[in-house]
C-alpha cells in the first residue's frame, strides 16, 4: 500500500506486442503521468512501482497478456484482468482513440468498480489449457488434410468406401491406388502429413493423460456417459476453478449456450444462444450428447424431436448439451451429480 501521507493510484495497461502504454490516476480520476515502454518485464514493474507498493492494475487480456501478468503478480500487485468482449461492449465509438486513452480509461473503470474482469488461470491451468486448444488446433489440421485427400481422389471419380482414411482398410486402398503424374506426389505428400499430425496429436494425449491422471474432477468426469478422455479434459481445462460460478446456470452462460434475451415493458424476446463466451466448451458439451449419453441427456433430446419434428435437431442438440453442462457443473463441484445416482426402488 502506499504511505498514509499518500493518495492511492490506480494504472491502466494498454499492452500490445512490442510496446506499452502505462497510465496513472489519482482517486479522483485524474490523469497524473503516462509513459510508453518496450515491452520488458524489469521495466514493466519499474514503471507500475511509481504508483506504490501494491497499487491495484487493470491490464485487458490481449495478445500475449501471460509475461505481463506473471511480472505484476510476482511483484505483489493487486492485478486485474479486463475482458475484451466486455471492453468492446463498454467502449463507445470515439472520434480519437489513442492507448493513452485507452490505458486511462482501463485505469478509471478499476477505480470506478465497473472493469469487466476475466478470471487469471494459474500457471499450471494455462499450461494444461495450451496443450488442450493446441490438441484442437492440430485436429482441425488432421480433418483439412483428410477432406484434401478426398476432394483429390473426386477428382478422379474415386470414392473410397470407408470412413476412417487411417484405418486399415483405407490404407490399403490408398496403397493400390495409381494416380496420373504430380496427383501421385500430392497424394503421397498429404499421407506424409497425416502421419505427422496423427503422430503429434498421439503425443499431446499422452502428455494431457500425464497431468489429468490424478485429477479428481477429470476421473469423476469419466464416469459420465459421453464423455471420453478429450472431452474430461478440455472440460477441466477451461473450466478451471468450479467455485467462480455460483450456478450451473452460470457455467452455461459463461460457455455462451444460453439464449439471448431482450426485454422492453411487457415484451421479452428469446433469441438463439449468444455463442459469447468459451467456444471450446460449447463445442465439447455438443459433440457429448451426439455420443450415447446419460438417458436424462438423452432424453431432454428426444423430448424436443418428438415435439417438434426433425427439422428442430439442431434445437434439440443445444438443449441437451445445455443439460450436459448441469451435470458437468455438480460433477466437478461435489464429485458427482445427484442426476446419475439410481433411485432405490
Amino acid at each position: 500500500m502506499v504511505d498514509g501521507t499518500a493518495e492511492r493510484q490506480w494504472v491502466g495497461i494498454d499492452l500490445h506486442l512490442h510496446r506499452s502504454v502505462i497510465c496513472r490516476i489519482d482517486d479522483q480520476g485524474q490523469e497524473i503521468d503516462w509513459v510508453r515502454i518496450d515491452n520488458d518485464p524489469k521495466a514493466l514493474v519499474r514503471a507500475v512501482r511509481k504508483a506504490g507498493r501494491k497499487a491495484p492494475v487493470a491490464i485487458e487480456a490481449t495478445y500475449g497478456w501471460y509475461w505481463a501478468v506473471d511480472a505484476l503478480m510476482a511483484a505483489k500487485f493487486e492485478v486485474h484482468l479486463a475482458h475484451p468482449y466486455g471492453m468492446k461492449a463498454m467502449r463507445p465509438r470515439r472520434r480519437v482513440k489513442t492507448d493513452q486513452r485507452d490505458a486511462r480509461e482501463l485505469a478509471n473503470l478499476l477505480r470506478l468498480g465497473s472493469l469487466p474482469e476475466a478470471y487469471i488461470a494459474p500457471p499450471q491451468l494455462r499450461e494444461l489449457r495450451e496443450l488442450v486448444r493446441y490438441r484442437m488446433v492440430l485436429t482441425k489440421a488432421n480433418t483439412a488434410v483428410k477432406n484434401g485427400i478426398r476432394a483429390l481422389l473426386a477428382k478422379h471419380g474415386i470414392r473410397l468406401p470407408v470412413t476412417d482414411l487411417e484405418c486399415q482398410t483405407g490404407t490399403a486402398l490408398l496403397d493400390r491406388l495409381q494416380l496420373p503424374g504430380s496427383y501421385a506426389d500430392r497424394l503421397a505428400s498429404q499421407r506424409r502429413c497425416l502421419l505427422m499430425l496423427e503422430h503429434e496429436i498421439g503425443l499431446i494425449e499422452t502428455q494431457l493423460d500425464r497431468m489429468l491422471r490424478a485429477h479428481p474432477g477429470y476421473r469423476a468426469l469419466l464416469k459420465i456417459q459421453g464423455l471420453g478422455p478429450v472431452l474430461a479434459g478440455i472440460f477441466v481445462a477451461e473450466i478451471g476453478d468450479i467455485s467462480r460460478f455460483p450456478s450451473a446456470d452460470a457455467l452455461a452462460c459463461w460457455a455462451g449456450i444460453t439464449p439471448r434475451l431482450h426485454a422492453s415493458d411487457l415484451t421479452v424476446h428469446h433469441g438463439h444462444v449468444s455463442k459469447q463466451g468459451s467456444g471450446l466448451v460449447r463445442w465439447a458439451a455438443v459433440e457429448a450428447v451426439q455420443r450415447k449419453c446419460e438417458p436424462c441427456v438423452r432424453e431432454v433430446r428426444d423430448q424436443i424431436v418428438a415435439r417438434r419434428g426433425r427439422s428442430a435437431r439442431n434445437i434439440a442438440k443445444v438443449a441437451a448439451a445445455h443439460r450436459m453442462l448441469d451435470l458437468v457443473y455438480y460433477t466437478l463441484r461435489d464429485g458427482q451429480a445427484r442426476a446419475l445416482i439410481p433411485v432405490a426402488a
